[in-house]
């Protein structure tokens, strides 16, 4: 099975890498804000397809495995193929998360039976995720009969004593209701709504849904996933772990597929791309980075822009950086004769801010690049561009990732803003990461800030492309106050220097607005980061709210002793 896995990963990577051609994305540059729209549109795209060949396998048991029903099920979620469309605003109900309303187009008239459905009912009134729910069921006899946590909510259209024959019918489908709540309804028509949560197995699950459905009582009827969080959300990583399926990578600029690359007639270099890319591919969450032997020519080419570097650093890199660089050269990782591993730039960096990094084989999609960094890991390619165009590459490369994002990285203030980024990320909406994909773009890769007066660099496309970064400080293109909510729809330009850049008084200043901004985002739901466990936790109750505080009021205790104790030795 695990070999099938992969080899579906594999089928969709290379799906992936026609997309750009065949859907018009030649792009002679690439970025994270184009590929967060062009991830939009094939995910609309694509949409009806999936669904049915899903449906297809669903209708003809022979046909189906085990990886192609983990396969649609991870596309179905992955690619956020349909938007909440209900939101509750009581605090109790919010909590559970968004879901989805199983509409009654015909209220027909039925027994509250507990007979469960025929075995040969149509699956054409099932909902996507009772569809996959189904299928897997059917293909796995332990996950049919293992006894699952489901979460409903009921939408009562009679008084509050019709719940008593819902919970019958609940009971005689082999339900154990472990926890209830009640509220008046503000849908017009809806006396009550009412949450549960059920023990039941897969299939017992999937008979009452069906009964429960075609019951007059009920308005509707909504099923969330375990965990509280629904089947449809969007898919994000729970724990480091997971970035290892946050490897889909957007190709519009490859040196295999678009001639204007320097790459596309050199043989010996798009094979070493691939060679480096295939490392990447390989690499699993708690493995050892790889090292790569790096070549004469690819060492010429990493000391021409280190030595460019040196020269731009003083006048026109921010305060940071220039520490930052320092303690790198101090450390004798930063030298212009060796390129540095990606190993030792990974401890280096957790050392200093707890920042990660991981291999990656290409400029992955907006979602995962972003998801990464919620849990302070950054995905970095190994490959070095080609040395024909020393001083400027349309793609992300080792020379962009290493001079570029990771001295910044290991400055505190700049990696909470770059995890900030990433935790708003995880579970929004494919225009909440254009948005998001956006303010990114314009701070972390093409970022100015003040600096005693004076304009400084501190994004990464500024800080490894010397053109640009003399365009930018030139006094030709327009400087604009940083504000999220303006800059997460100003239009990019990239194929040209950049017409309009936008300057943070500084990087508090910046995550100080950029925190204002994200709690008006609509995703029903706050995360945290918590660094012992490696884990992205939603806080959707009251338990882990007084977990937290808890936490918090111990840190804050430590801190009054500790300020207690310097103004007793100071006075």
């Amino acid at each position: 099975m695990a070999v099938a896995a992969a080899q579906k990963s594999r089928e969709m990577f290379a799906i992936n890498k026609s997309y750009s051609i065949e859907n018009g994305y030649p792009a002679r540059r690439r970025s994270l804000v184009d590929d967060a729209r062009f991830e939009t549109i094939v995910v609309k795209q694509t949409k009806h397809s999936v669904l049915e060949e899903a449906r297809q396998l669903a209708n003809d048991a022979s046909l189906a495995t085990d990886a192609a029903v983990a396969h649609f099920a991870s596309q179905l979620q992955r690619q956020h193929l349909d938007q909440i469309n209900d939101q509750y605003d009581d605090q109790v109900f919010e909590s559970e998360g968004k879901s989805i309303e199983h509409d009654h187009e015909n209220d027909v008239e039925s027994s509250e039976s507990s007979e469960p459905s025929s075995d040969n009912d149509s699956d054409a009134g099932l909902t996507e995720e009772e569809m996959l729910l189904e299928k897997a069921a059917s293909q796995n006899k332990d996950a049919e009969m293992a006894v699952q946590r489901a979460t409903l909510v009921l939408r009562l259209r009679e008084g509050i004593n019709s719940l008593a024959r819902v919970l019958k019918v609940i009971e005689n489908g082999k339900g154990n209701v472990v926890h209830l709540e009640s509220r008046p309804s503000k849908e017009q028509g809806v006396q009550f709504d009412i949450l549960a949560k059920v023990d039941m197995t897969r299939k017992d699950l999937l008979a009452l849904m069906k009964t429960l459905r075609q019951s007059s009582t009920l308005a509707s009827i909504t099923i969330l996933a375990e965990d509280n969080i629904n089947v449809k959300n969007p898919w994000f990583p729970r724990h480091a772990r997971d970035l290892d399926n946050c490897n889909h990578l957007m190709t519009k600029y490859e040196p295999e597929m678009d001639m204007n690359h320097p790459g596309f007639s050199d043989k010996v270099y798009r094979s070493r791309r691939k060679e480096i890319a295939n490392i990447a591919f390989e690499y699993k969450f708690g493995d050892l980075i790889p090292v790569i032997e790096y070549t004469a020519d690819e060492v010429g080419t990493w000391t021409a822009v280190f030595n460019n570097v040196l020269d731009l650093m003083p006048k026109h890199f921010c305060m940071e950086y220039r520490d930052a660089f320092k303690m790198l050269q101090d450390d004798n990782i930063f030298t212009a004769d060796k390129i540095p591993q990606l190993k030792d730039m990974n401890e280096f960096l957790k050392k200093h801010t707890g920042f990660t990094l991981r291999p990656a084989a290409g400029l992955l999609t907006a979602r995962d690049f972003l998801a990464s960094l919620a849990f302070r890991v950054f995905q970095s390619t190994q490959y070095i561009r080609h040395s024909t165009s020393p001083f400027h590459t349309p793609e992300p490369d080792y020379i962009h990732e290493v001079l570029g994002h990771m001295p910044l990285l290991a400055d505190p203030s700049f990696a909470q803003f770059s995890q900030e980024l990433g935790l708003a990320s995880l579970g929004a909406s494919d225009e909440e990461i254009e948005k998001l994909s956006t303010v990114y773009w314009f701070t972390i890769e093409f970022g100015l800030c003040k600096e005693q007066g004076e304009v400084k660099a501190y994004g990464a496309g500024l800080l490894s492309a010397y053109g640009e970064l003399l365009h930018a400080v030139s006094g030709k293109p327009e400087l604009r106050p940083f504000e999220p909510s303006i800059t997460a729809v100003q239009p990019y330009q990239d194929q040209e220097y950049q017409p309009i850049y936008f300057v943070a008084e500084s990087f508090e200043d910046a995550k100080d607005k950029f925190r204002k901004w994200v709690s008006s985002m609509s995703r029903p739901f706050e995360v945290r980061y918590n660094p012992h466990t490696q884990r992205a936790e939603i806080l959707d109750s009251v338990e882990q709210l007084n977990n937290l505080m808890t936490q918090l009021n111990l840190e804050m205790l430590h801190l009054n002793t500790a300020l207690n104790k310097l103004k007793m030795r100071s006075g």
